[in-house]
């Protein structure tokens, strides 16, 4: 039998909530599919450990996320910790130290969920947003003098490099070749970023011409955000950069009816570190303990997770009871607008994955 070691960090906030949840989910996925089990090991990597020790995680942790198939990630940030030194200390740390350069966000409407757009149909609703993870305005480059100072200084550098242009862009245009519409579509801010954006632009060209079967077309990133909202049928795969497609993928979520729906793979493609998986919705510290996160999200990160160890069977089964329990409007949570809890939406898609008629 397979045996898939997965990292579990539930990090902050609702975080371990929804990861208990979708662990619970992959373990029904398991026992029902047979032929592979799941090996768990988990870690209390996250602010609380920060506050104790100064670390959001141990030295070398990285180092130690190597030996595993998978990470499964629930959210980093807590309100008495500055954002950046969360962010930079745990999930950036990992994304950028296990080279998981293309984070890969779909959205769609599932059933039973009323999206905010008029007259949109899940049909017209689904897309797949490709954010480069590794480089862009997130590189971490930059600093500050005088600090303190009248004449204080700070910079923020954006790098754009060709090699991390092109393996972005042949990512997403694959992608786009392997869904049935075959279109991606560039995001772009190179009328105002003349220098690495018009790099950007280039090298998307340049890939365009590897892939003469998917129609590509290119946007400004303001305007993306119109298109996203008046003309969402045009659009099926998008790639952006790491700062245009964590706002766009947001934008994205709530158009498809909630963030707590939203899932996101940060993946290595070309699998010499292990991948990690998570909702996008973040700690939401305002409903922590209430039991009432929406699990969706995590469930649906299981489900990429899934396809990524191998398992598009154990994987296409899980989206199904998902979309069998959002399609009944009793088993929503409150970012949906009923009254659902964490535990009754969990069990709900457990016994659709049990059960024969799935």
């Amino acid at each position: 039998m397979k045996s898939y070691r997965i990292a579990a960090i539930g990090g902050d906030g609702i975080g371990p909530e929804v990861i208990a949840a979708g662990l619970k989910a992959l373990e029904a996925c398991a026992k029902r599919e047979g032929g592979f089990r799941f090996d768990v090991q988990e870690f209390d990597w996250g602010s609380d450990r920060y506050k104790r020790h100064g670390l959001l995680m141990p030295e070398g942790g990285v180092d130690e996320l190597r030996a595993f198939d998978a990470i499964y990630f629930g959210a980093v940030g807590a309100p008495d910790v500055p954002d950046h030194v969360t962010l930079w200390g745990l999930r950036l740390a990992i994304c950028q130290g296990l080279d998981q350069y293309a984070n890969v966000r779909p959205t769609r409407i599932l059933p039973g969920i009323t999206a905010p757009l008029r007259n949109v149909s899940a049909k017209e609703l689904d897309w797949i947003i490709v954010r480069e993870n590794s480089e862009g305005e997130y590189a971490g480059q930059g600093g500050r003098s005088h600090k303190g100072l009248p004449e204080e200084v700070a910079t923020e550098v954006s790098i754009f490099t060709r090699a991390g242009v092109t393996r972005i862009m042949r990512f997403a245009f694959a992608l786009a070749r392997s869904r049935p519409r075959k279109r991606l579509t560039v995001v772009t801010k190179s009328n105002a970023q003349r220098h690495g954006m018009v790099l950007w632009d280039e090298i998307a060209a340049e890939v365009a011409k590897e892939f003469p079967d998917v129609t590509a077309d290119k946007m400004l990133v303001d305007a993306m955000t119109m298109r996203m909202v008046l003309k969402p049928q045009t659009l099926d795969t998008i790639v952006a950069t790491n700062l245009h497609a964590d706002i766009l993928s947001d934008l994205a979520a709530a158009l498809a009816g909630s963030l707590g729906i939203a899932p996101t793979a940060n993946l290595n493609p070309e699998r010499k570190f292990p991948s990690m998986f998570e909702p996008i919705h973040g700690s939401a510290f305002d409903i922590v303990g209430k039991g009432i996160a929406n699990p969706i999200g995590t469930f649906w990160t299981g489900v990429m997770m899934l396809d990524h160890l191998g398992e598009p069977r154990a994987a296409e089964r899980l989206m199904r009871a998902i979309e069998r329990v959002t399609a009944d409007s009793t088993l929503h949570t409150p970012d949906l607008g009923g009254k659902a809890t964490t535990r009754q939406v969990t069990d709900a898609v457990i016994a659709a994955l049990m059960g024969d008629n799935l």
